[in-house]
């Protein structure tokens, strides 16, 4: 019933922003002579804030449209390669006249960036999509909103996301022989299991996974997220949580987990930095300072774009990895697309590169539930196997901002070039694309740059030292309070954590 009654006043209020956008336009217009009055601009921008509070914010476009590699501009071509009733997997495809640079596009690395399905869109991970344009063949997890997918499309369960990401491996595969993973966020478990599930059963696994971000181990610092889960019974979400989908879509009568309840949820986490927010907006209007009002347009259209998930995917995700633990007490069991049970045992990864990192104020996953893939992946090489923490970082900025750009970027590009798929040309092919990384992959100043610090982590008793590579980042998680533009870098150390145990100054 909740589901009907916030559309119901969704769409009362949907005419009224409109009105208030005109009303805003109106008091704006200088050929107006009511927008010459003393009051005029505090009008307008009341209008205006009105209009961004009350509009239905729908689901953004990536809108890359073309990028730099090594100075030249690439034009990108944006498709679905891959249809699935809840997903799709984008891909963005880059195209260039330029010879050189055509050569060089062929030889880059391609990675699959498995974004999170935890109620935003996968656009919010554009401004990562567009960095590793530079230097890689780029796809997306693209998740569909529940209430637009029909019900003769059947259930989404935890188990059919993680078939999802192998079908998508494999298909990468069948095409490039391998590739990377990149899972920021809540895909760091279901990532997890699905390499587990192929290295189970002897199949090829990707080349590298990198997990930002993500509760592997929700036990260790837990953050409010965690205690919600924790706090309450399985039984209370399912029945204070989940609603039918209205009867205005076309995915009515599902069973979904609405998308406004988890706005709601972010919102709560941090309401007087949103409260602020907005009232900055109201005065970047009135000193008519555009640029500002414009970056907080940007960061809230998509902020605010969420979408429903489905009810079983929701509530096995919250049982699985906030109560029962099962990924790290080992006792989690995949259902395969042909029926079969199978356990997840990431101890049978061997062949894939491992690169956690974690932000120290990261207020979603909290410090050290990332990292606990490290030990769950024991099979992997210790030299094979790299932890990176950035003191002063929150959660978003580990994929979005001047901190990705400039720390966690070029770290990463380095640790995937560390791992190149194995074919005939490999020697060749790495020095083309290591070119195209130190020339392509942004720079900061000599000054500007952390200093990278080794910690010990722990490591088995006869684990060979090997070649380490650092990488680090997440801006502050102060970014929802004003423009992320606006974010100030802080020169604080970046801690290096390596499996392999060598300490390096």
């Amino acid at each position: 019933m909740l589901y009907q009654i916030f559309e119901t006043q969704r769409s009362i209020m949907e005419p009224f922003a409109d009105l208030a956008q005109a009303a805003a336009k109106l008091y704006s217009n200088p050929l107006n002579p009511m927008a010459q009055t003393p009051m005029a601009q505090r009008v307008s921008a009341g209008y205006a804030l009105m209009h961004r509070l009350g509009k239905d914010y729908v689901k953004p476009e990536f809108g890359i449209r073309t990028v730099k590699v090594n100075k030249t501009d690439v034009a990108i071509h944006e498709r679905v390669e891959v249809d699935k009733p809840f997903c799709e997997l984008r891909r963005f495809k880059r195209f260039s006249d330029d010879p050189a640079t055509l050569t060089q596009l062929k030889t880059q690395p391609v990675v699959l960036i498995v974004a999170p399905l935890s109620g935003h869109y996968a656009t919010l991970l554009r401004d990562t999509v567009k960095t590793m344009l530079q230097d890689h063949k780029v796809y997306i997890t693209d998740w569909k909103n529940a209430r637009l997918v029909p019900l003769s499309e059947g259930e989404f369960h935890l188990d059919d996301y993680i078939n999802y990401v192998q079908d998508f491996i494999r298909h990468l595969q069948s095409i490039y022989g391998n590739c990377h993973v990149v899972s920021v966020c809540q895909p760091t478990v279901p990532v997890l299991a699905a390499v587990s599930l192929m290295a189970s059963r002897g199949e090829k696994t990707p080349l590298t996974m990198t997990m930002m971000g993500g509760p592997i181990d929700a036990r260790k610092s837990p953050t409010s997220v965690n205690n919600l889960a924790t706090n309450k019974s399985f039984e209370w979400f399912e029945n204070n949580v989940i609603y039918r989908v209205p009867a205005n879509f076309p995915g009515a009568g599902r069973r979904v987990y609405p998308g406004f309840l988890q706005y709601t949820g972010f919102v709560a986490m941090n309401p007087d930095r949103h409260a602020t927010s907005h009232y900055d907006f109201f005065k970047d209007l009135i000193k008519g300072d555009d640029a500002s009002a414009e970056a907080h347009r940007k960061f809230y259209d998509e902020y605010n774009a969420v979408l429903d998930m489905d009810a079983d995917y929701y509530l096995e995700t919250i049982q699985t990895v906030f109560q029962d633990f099962k990924l790290v007490n080992g006792t989690w069991d995949v259902r395969s697309v042909d029926g079969k049970i199978e356990r997840v045992r990431p101890q049978d990864i061997q062949g894939t590169a491992l690169l956690t990192v974690e932000g120290e104020l990261d207020d979603i996953s909290g410090s050290g539930q990332t990292r606990a893939a490290q030990d769950l992946c024991s099979g992997v090489p210790t030299s094979e196997r790299q932890h990176l923490e950035v003191p002063g970082a929150g959660h978003y900025g580990i994929f979005s901002g001047r901190r990705w750009r400039e720390i966690v970027y070029p770290q990463l590009v380095k640790f995937i070039l560390d791992h190149p798929a194995k074919v005939t040309h490999t020697a060749s092919v790495s020095v083309s694309v290591s070119a195209s990384a130190s020339a392509s992959a942004p720079k900061a100043a000599p000054t500007a740059m952390p200093k990278l610090v080794m910690v010990e982590a722990p490591k088995p008793a006869k684990a060979k030292p090997a070649k380490a590579t650092p990488a680090a980042g997440k801006p502050a998680a102060k970014a929802a309070s004003k423009a992320p533009a606006k974010t100030p870098q802080t020169n604080a150390s970046v801690k290096t954590a390596w499996v392999d145990g060598k300490k390096k100054a």
